[in-house]
C-alpha cells in the first residue's frame, strides 16, 4: 500500500497562485488580472471584461469583497 512521502508537494501547489502574485489594493494599484486571480477564475478575455466591469463599478475595494 503507497503511502505519502512527506517532502512531495501536494497536488495543489502545483497550480495554485504564488502569494507574491496576488495582492489587495492597500499596496497598489488593482488590475483586472489580480481581481480575475483573487475571484479563483482563468485569465480570459470574457473574465478579464467582467473584472473590468466590477473595477469601474465598485472600484478597488471590488478585491478586498473576494480576499480575506
Amino acid at each position: 500500500m503507497p503511502t505519502s512521502q512527506p517532502d512531495s508537494p501536494s497536488p495543489f501547489e502545483d497550480t495554485a497562485t504564488p502569494d507574491a502574485l496576488l495582492h489587495t489594493g492597500s499596496d497598489g494599484a488593482v488590475s483586472p488580472e489580480d481581481l480575475v486571480l483573487a475571484a479563483g477564475r482563468d485569465v480570459t478575455p470574457k473574465n478579464l471584461a467582467w473584472a473590468e466591469r466590477k473595477l469601474a463599478e465598485e472600484g478597488p475595494l471590488a478585491i478586498e469583497k473576494l480576499l480575506p
